[in-house]
């Protein structure tokens, strides 16, 4: 991963549409619920072998009108100060409004490279409006229609050969990459400095190969990892501190970067809406987890029962993947700090688990047996053979059956159940497949 990519624009020009177009989704992109998870709005783009992280920044928007520019200006600020490039999109049909022009005096003061691309242009006729967006200053427009289609593989190629290239990586293979993340003030800086202690000696900086992860070598009490850091780095404006999308735009880059890692939440105010977004690129980047209720000194009932109803809400919460651990910590006190590498150390180990086909096998094929898959349409579903796949980034494996495609979800869920029941691999996501044999 590497680059990142942001699409700004006014509500309406097509945003998600673009967004879709370029990650392939067709994830239902309008909801009504509030608070449905944002996950539609961050997804991967892979293009002639190079792949870039696509951010639609329309999914963050409060719809109440007074503050509606407002926070959008504020979301392109953080967009310029956080993405690579800037995809500004504007709508070939309306022609260009004031609102665009404001947008454009903010993009022309970065030094980001800005793509402006005309959406809505849908036949040559409409090819003749594109002229009038070269008021903006930002180059020659681009016309897509991201409905149809069209154009876009020419966007793409522009995209590419305008995102700056990524130096290869500084770091030594195979040591682990822990990032700690969390909404602002979540304690993310305070348990990375009880992590490294004051004595900043100890720590040697490699300069991230993306704009601002800063990876800190920690080789001390045994452990050997980096320490993916991309918190405080620049805080240039203090508008976006408030914003989530802030929080989640700060994450992304973070999360990509890292193997494990370690989501920091505040004992005193209980999961919230923007844990479960970091939770939900945590999962989609496939990153194994490790949470941490920090400021835990400040609670008053520290019984074994507030314990586990901490837990018990904290795993509800992020289910169905509820096979992680959880450390109640304090980075104040820097009680419990040492149990967080400790686990975290664990659970990357557990993400390279290596488990023989014939005990796959052995353990698992009774258990299938006794609980096999529903039959559909009175067909019977027979799985004959497991194996796990070697070299994965997390561990996959394979059921081999007569019906793969009849095969459902709740199932492949209890398949997963098993597999973690009998192996440690908490913390680690798993993949599990159904093939035809």
């Amino acid at each position: 991963m590497g680059n990142l990519v942001a699409i700004v624009g006014r509500p309406n020009v097509g945003k998600s549409t673009l967004f879709n177009r370029l990650t392939k989704t067709r994830q239902a992109i309008v909801s009504d619920e509030a608070g449905t998870t944002r996950d539609r709005q961050y997804g991967h783009c892979d293009w002639n072998g190079r792949e870039f992280s696509v951010v639609d920044t329309g999914g963050w928007v409060v719809n109440s009108d007074d503050i509606f520019e407002e926070e959008i200006r504020k979301q392109v600020m953080v967009a310029t100060e956080e993405a690579d490039l800037l995809l500004f999109l504007v709508d070939g049909q309306n022609g260009l409004t004031d609102w665009d022009s404001d947008v454009a005096k903010i993009l022309r003061r970065t030094k980001l490279p800005v793509i402006l691309v005309v959406n809505k242009v849908d036949n040559n006729e409409d090819l003749y409006v594109s002229g009038e967006f070269y008021k903006l200053g930002l180059g020659d427009p681009i016309c897509v229609s991201a409905a149809t289609g069209s154009g876009t593989g020419d966007l793409l190629d522009l995209v590419l050969e305008k995102l700056p290239e990524k130096s290869g990586d500084l770091l030594e293979e195979g040591i682990p990459r822990f990032a700690v993340v969390g909404r602002p003030n979540a304690g993310k800086s305070s348990i990375i400095n009880a992590f490294i202690g004051e004595e900043r000696h100890i720590v040697t900086e490699i300069a991230g190969t993306t704009r601002d992860s800063i990876y800190t070598r920690y080789d001390k009490f045994g452990f050997d990892f980096y320490l993916v850091d991309t918190a405080g780095i620049r805080r240039k404006n203090k508008v976006s501190e408030d914003l989530e999308f802030y929080s989640v735009m700060r994450s992304i880059r973070a999360i990509e970067n890292s193997d494990v890692c370690i989501l920091m939440l505040d004992a005193t105010r209980g999961i919230e809406a923007q844990d479960m977004n970091i939770f939900q690129l945590i999962q989609k980047n496939q990153k194994s987890l490790v949470v941490v209720v920090n400021k835990w000194d400040l609670v008053e009932d520290k019984s074994q029962k507030a314990i586990k109803y901490f837990e018990d809400v904290i795993r509800e919460h992020l289910s169905p993947f509820k096979d992680f651990p959880i450390i109640f910590a304090s980075a104040l006190t820097k009680q419990r700090i040492f149990k967080v590498l400790e686990t975290a150390k664990q659970v990357y180990l557990n993400r390279k688990v290596k488990i023989g086909t014939s005990k796959l096998n052995e353990v698992l094929l009774p258990i299938i047996e006794a609980t096999p898959p529903p039959s559909i349409k009175g067909k019977y579903i027979k799985i004959k053979y497991i194996s796990q796949v070697p070299d994965t980034q997390i561990p996959t494996f394979v059921f081999y059956a007569n019906l793969p495609q009849y095969v459902k979800e709740p199932y492949r869920r209890f398949l997963e159940n098993q597999i973690r029941e009998n192996w440690t691999l908490t913390g680690s996501p798993i993949n599990v497949f159904i093939r035809q044999k």
